[in-house]
């Protein structure tokens, strides 16, 4: 390639508009059916463990606290889920979703990436069990 047929291009782009989108100011919507963010809607869930069984990422652990009064924490591993909604194909009760809204998921560190579902003071509970809080 010449000098002189590369500067041409050099120009010419002066005094295009440019073609990509400023991404954090404008933002464009998400496709209808796009997968994002697993969302879990416990007064729906029995515990089954469907959701658990048929990730293929693992990305999912359903801990029962109490089964009697549909006592459970969801802890969803959002840094290990590959997004192929089995979970939510094969959840009899509709509890599982995958968010539209929330798919900007992108941290400087790997705490968010672990998000947990359930009553507060279950997942403290939980979370005092497993040793994270104390």
């Amino acid at each position: 390639m010449k000098i002189g047929s590369m500067l041409g291009d050099v120009l010419r782009a002066f005094f295009q508009k440019p073609v990509t989108r400023p991404y954090p100011f404008e933002k464009k919507p998400a496709p209808p059916n796009y997968r994002g963010k697993l969302v879990w809607n416990r007064e729906k869930c029995t515990g089954c463990q469907l959701c658990v069984k048929d990730c293929p990422a693992d990305a999912i652990e359903l801990v029962t606290i109490d089964r009697a009064n549909k006592r459970f924490v969801l802890r969803y591993n959002i840094d290990r889920c590959t997004y192929c909604a089995q979970c939510v194909v094969n959840c009899r009760f509709d509890c599982l979703e995958m968010s539209h809204e929330q798919w900007e998921l992108a941290a400087l560190s790997k705490e968010p990436f672990t998000v947990y579902y359930g009553q507060d003071e279950d997942i403290e509970s939980f979370l005092r069990k497993i040793g994270k809080i104390e």
